[in-house]
């Protein structure tokens, strides 16, 4: 097969105005936001994909899926463009983007039975202001909102930032439609709950674009009770104070929307209208008035039990306006890479872990002595902190970021920069039993890790790919580590 023989191939099953082969835009499906410095600089060293396509259905999703399995045509399923673990990069010589953005309709809003169901490409922003004019919400909150697509925050096990109340979208998705790579189409029913075998909605939720390619969703939707939301912040003495805060917050089985816990570093980049160069602990509880007002007491009464722990009570309005600022628009993320070109410099890099209540102190702490003692470029970094964000009975995540001045080729940045330290975090994380991804996913920067993540599971992650996706097209180098692609880890 040749490029030639796929454009060939591609418009047989499609229009033209289906196919693009714009060179800037092939150059940009190259990589993700991963490498946005390298791609910005121009100096990516990626093959760029024959094609991106936009299939209008899940029958056209089928016939591509088909002609790239016999072919051995490297699929790259994308919606949203937000990824952000190397998800869309593209490894193989031969290649097409799978787009959705013409699978852009709000099916159904079905608010009796409380849910919506949507193609891969509506945008979660367009969903939730649908939801709002009728006293809705879909509940998913990150911080991608304004542009991200619902293909990929499933295909992504996304979550967002009012999940302590809400759920991750695992826990919001009720069925859905996906197309695996012989072109079958599964339709997964709605249905509130089933004991029918093994969740078959966990082969395609988090799957990351390897076994299928997700058409279409169902998800819950909820009431919405925005004139009752409560804001919380304090100033507090360490992050560790936070934790055992938070813990006793959802140990009691209270669920604020929002509960947070901030290093010093990490809040002065987020709070610098308040934070005096402390560690900040922020809350926010909503619902109806009454669960509302029950909730506020239990986190009064966490508070109060750590009291020695805690500095100063924030004026709440303060927390809000911060909380009402907090998602990024396209123009935000154009900036943003605007501003590395001028400065030559990362801001936006974090690494996500989980871990229970016991070890994730701990973590935090041996990560940012290991990587203040050992990192080889230590000077360069501009910013080193965290912050936990997502919690459940059994634990929570830290959010790990780091920032630094890059002082070298746009090229070594990975090598010298972001490599190393992801790989401190990810090896102490595992040393104690923790999760390496609790929330972006593995793509294709964490993918060394993958067995030692799962260990003797990974004997079932490993079998699903062997049964669902046989030659191996479908997202190559995501999830399943590729010796021979390891050059573009660099």
């Amino acid at each position: 097969m040749t490029k030639e023989i796929v454009l060939e191939g591609l418009k047989k099953l499609l229009t033209n105005e289906q196919i693009n082969v714009d060179a800037d835009d092939l150059y940009d499906a190259t990589a993700d936001r991963y490498k946005k410095y390298a791609k910005a600089k121009k100096v990516l060293d990626n093959p760029s994909p024959c094609a991106i396509v936009y299939p209008k259905n899940s029958s056209e999703v089928s016939d591509l899926l088909m002609f790239c399995n016999q072919n051995q045509v490297n699929v790259i399923p994308r919606s949203g463009k937000t990824a952000t673990e190397g998800g869309l990069e593209n490894w193989k010589e031969l290649a097409v983007v799978i787009d959705g953005k013409n699978l852009n309709e709000i099916v159904n809003i079905d608010t009796y039975n409380m849910q919506a169901t949507i193609q891969a490409g509506v945008a979660l922003q367009d969903l939730e202001d649908e939801l709002r004019k009728v006293g809705y919400t879909t509940g998913h909150s990150p911080q991608s909102k304004p542009v991200a697509q619902y293909g990929g925050l499933v295909a992504t096990r996304s979550i967002g930032q009012l999940s302590t109340l809400y759920g991750g979208i695992e826990d919001m998705v009720v069925g859905l439609e996906c197309v695996f790579p012989n072109g079958h189409i599964s339709r997964i029913k709605n249905v509130p709950r089933r004991a029918g075998g093994p969740d078959i909605r966990h082969i395609a939720i988090g799957n990351e674009g390897t076994l299928c390619y997700i058409t279409e969703v169902t998800i819950k939707i909820f009431k919405h009770f925005p004139e009752n939301n409560k804001f919380y912040g304090y100033l507090i003495k360490d992050i560790d104070t936070g934790i055992k805060v938070l813990r006793e917050v959802f140990t009691n089985s209270y669920r604020p929307s929002v509960a947070r816990a901030y290093s010093e570093e990490d809040a002065r980049q987020h709070f610098y209208h308040f934070h005096k160069d402390k560690c900040v602990l922020i809350f926010m509880a909503e619902g109806p008035q009454a669960i509302v007002e029950a909730t506020g007491a239990g986190i009064e009464e966490a508070v109060e039990k750590f009291q020695e722990g805690i500095i100063e009570q924030v004026d709440s309005s303060l927390i809000e306006d911060w909380f009402n600022h907090l998602n990024w628009s396209q123009q935000d993320i154009d900036d943003e890479v605007e501003e590395m070109i001028n400065n030559d410099s990362h801001s936006g890099y974090t690494t996500e872990i989980s871990a229970d209540w016991a070890t994730v102190s701990q973590i935090y702490d041996n990560v940012i002595k290991r990587i203040r003692s050992e990192f080889r470029f230590a000077d360069d970094l501009t910013m080193l902190g965290g912050h936990s964000s997502h919690s459940y009975l059994n634990g929570t995540n830290m959010y790990f970021v780091y920032q630094y001045t890059i002082n070298c080729e746009p090229e070594d940045e990975f090598r010298m920069y972001h490599h190393p330290l992801q790989t401190i975090i990810v090896e102490e994380t595992l040393k104690l039993g923790g999760s390496m991804c609790h929330h972006h996913g593995i793509g294709k920067y964490r993918n060394q890790w993958t067995r030692q993540e799962h260990g003797s599971a990974y004997y079932m992650l490993e079998t699903l790919k062997e049964a669902f996706d046989p030659k191996g097209i479908m997202s190559y180098g995501n999830i399943y580590y590729q010796e021979d692609a390891a050059k573009y880890q660099q």
